[in-house]
């Protein structure tokens, strides 16, 4: 019995071998194709649980043979390991992506996840930051400011002011954020943000007329900082430590970890995402057209905004406080 075992193991090790390394090479083309990076680590999430079932299940020496009996096996594994009907979804759809690549590369003569639907993508209910948490957010940057005790710390606290402006009023996603120019922005009247989207043509977002005020005096000290610490970069945003900026560029990842300090310092939750869905009921109770939202949105036309419009008046937001706020801690 141990025999047969060790001999199981000696086979399936070289099977996941090949595997991965058919994986990396997707990865690989995905990347030449401009995929983010975000994007390729949720392939890979989903992936790596295609390449647990085959180990756990000693599946792995059919791999070569995988066909529809397989994949409705693996669907039942899916079933079983996740509640989410979006999270057997996206797993259903990177495998299906994966195989689309191996038969275009001739590993595979037909791709068998073809031949079974994905799960339907269910929207969850738009959970905003709520109207008192965005204005207490937006007052607790401005405070910090107020009390800071060196340059370096104010434009800290200005490039976090950018990037909570940004999301609140112009609907950023943090991947978007992460890539952002100085030649990103225009301010010819209305201050816009251009988004060069990797799929599609490039857009602009119109963001909220104080975001001029902070955005020109956050480059005029990152500018002078950079020069006195003799380091250049094109991005508008920085990486930094507790003492110097180290880097131009901060990553979807460095972002998610400041929203975490901030709601651990304001004792409330709070993410990009639910500042993002704030924006999206702003534009709607400030009567934006629908079409101009999905634009600054980057959907498709055909994207629907009915759960947003369903509980429309379950929120109250504004952006008018932006300003007068603003006043009461900055002299203009």
């Amino acid at each position: 019995m141990e025999n047969m075992e060790n001999k199981s193991e000696q086979v399936s090790k070289p099977i996941l071998a090949e595997i991965s390394k058919l994986q990396q090479n997707f990865f690989d083309n995905l990347r030449s194709k401009g995929r983010s990076a975000n994007t390729l680590k949720n392939y890979k999430t989903d992936l790596d649980c295609f390449n647990t079932y085959l180990n756990d299940q000693n599946k792995t020496t059919q791999f070569h043979s995988f066909s529809l009996p397989e994949v409705l096996e693996y669907g039942k594994y899916l079933e079983n390991k996740y509640q989410s009907d979006n999270s057997r979804r996206r797993r259903v759809q990177a495998l299906r992506l994966f195989f689309d690549y191996l038969v275009e590369h001739g590993h595979f003569n037909h791709n068998p996840v073809r031949k079974i639907p994905t799960s339907p993508k269910f929207l969850d209910i738009p959970r905003p930051a709520g109207f008192a948490n965005v204005k207490t957010m937006w007052q607790h940057l401005l405070e910090e400011e107020k009390n800071a005790n060196s340059p370096f710390e104010k434009v800290l606290i200005k490039r976090n002011q950018v990037i909570f402006l940004l999301i609140y009023t112009g609907g950023l996603k943090v991947s978007e954020l992460s890539n952002l120019q100085k030649g990103s922005f225009s301010f010819g009247g209305t201050p816009k943000v251009i988004i060069n989207h990797p799929k599609r043509d490039p857009y602009t977002v119109e963001l909220h007329s104080i975001f001029t005020n902070v955005y020109e005096s956050y480059t005029e000290l990152l500018e002078k900082l950079k020069k006195e610490s003799n380091i250049e970069f094109s991005h508008i945003f920085f990486n930094a430590n507790a003492h110097r900026i180290i880097s131009g560029g901060i990553s979807p990842r460095g972002i998610e970890i400041l929203f975490k300090s901030w709601s651990k310092s304001l004792f409330f939750e709070v993410t990009p995402k639910a500042l993002r869905q704030s924006c999206i009921f702003t534009w709607l109770q400030r009567g934006e057209n629908e079409t101009i939202i999905k634009e600054w949105m980057g959907v498709s036309p055909s994207y629907s905004l009915k759960l947003y419009k369903t509980h429309l008046n379950d929120h109250n937001f504004s952006d008018h406080f932006l300003e007068s706020t603003y006043k009461e801690f900055i002299e203009l």
